[in-house]
């Protein structure tokens, strides 16, 4: 049995070198209450199909990884919360097992290097975690990022993490971060107040070139692309608020940022909800933006 259940229509894609768009399920198990997560997926997937590219959306499904969903797949991981949150370290044991396995960015990404697929959308980007310096809490993404030849467009990193710090360390790896018409890396829901991006892009077929020439120098790492979310939101008191309620419950580890998502979700009266659905939409459409420029490079 083939390890790698690639969609008929991504396969065809990828030969014919047409852009295609990786796109997480993460998001769609735990970012969401109630079953929402389909309807965003879905609308992330058709955001790629307007901008004229092939979505991939990456999953672990009945002891295969899945790329490219087939009818009903999306509804089955929204309406299932159990399903396992999948890390890179988790996708070959999770096929094994044969479970339900909902990919986050650095999993989707390391399926991105085996499936031969350069370009991702999604919200937000792990990192590094507060609070480091006693527990060592730093995503797999970022790893995932060091290795992959992959351009993901996100709304910066995750609002519940260490932005300042998990810019540091993509410097460190020499991961480019480059701003969509900005000079700071976006606070998620937030659109100004982070650190600097290394560079800011104006245009798909300027963000494509770059890529290009970074590859061509023999980079084998990922780029970061951040556009700022539309709307601007400041969550930082109650993700304060909500990293100490998941403190006080011993709530770590990767149960933290779903527990924290669902809190803002709560605390906020739905207006994250809202302002993420609208972001991993835009997201996806400019990842496939540029997936589309760079496939005309010459």
């Amino acid at each position: 049995m083939e390890l790698l259940r690639i969609h008929p229509e991504v396969r065809a894609a990828l030969e014919a070198r047409r852009p295609v768009v990786a796109l997480e399920t993460t998001l769609v198990a735990h970012g969401f209450p109630g079953g929402v997560g389909a309807e965003v997926a879905a609308e992330a997937e058709r955001r790629v199909r307007v901008a004229w590219a092939v979505p991939a959306t990456v999953g672990v499904i009945d002891g295969r990884i899945c790329v490219g969903m087939e009818e009903g797949d999306l509804e089955r991981f929204a309406s299932a919360p159990e399903a396992r949150k999948v890390g890179p370290r988790d996708l070959a044991a999770c096929a094994v097992k044969k479970e339900l396995g909902a990919t986050t960015v650095g999993a989707t990404l390391a399926v991105c290097r085996a499936a031969g697929i350069g370009f991702m959308g999604t919200g937000g980007i792990g990192g590094v975690h507060r609070g480091f310096a006693e527990t060592l809490d730093v995503s797999a993404d970022l790893g995932e990022l060091a290795r992959t030849e992959a351009l993901v467009v996100c709304s910066g990193a995750k609002s519940i993490l260490d932005v300042a710090a998990t810019s540091e360390v993509l410097e460190t790896l020499g991961v480019p971060v480059l701003g969509w018409r900005t000079d700071e890396l976006p606070l998620f829901y937030r659109a100004g107040g982070g650190p600097p991006v290394s560079q800011r892009v104006q245009s798909a077929e300027e963000a494509a070139q770059v890529a290009q020439f970074h590859w061509r120098l023999g980079r084998h790492s990922g780029i970061v692309l951040a556009r700022p979310p539309d709307e601007s939101l400041d969550v930082e008191p109650l993700v304060e608020e909500g990293l100490a309620e998941a403190n006080q419950r011993g709530i770590r580890g990767q149960a933290l940022t779903p527990f924290v998502l669902s809190y803002l979700h709560e605390k906020s009266d739905g207006r994250t909800i809202e302002l993420n659905r609208q972001l991993i939409a835009e997201n996806a459409g400019l990842a496939a933006e540029v997936a589309v420029a760079y496939s005309k490079l010459p």
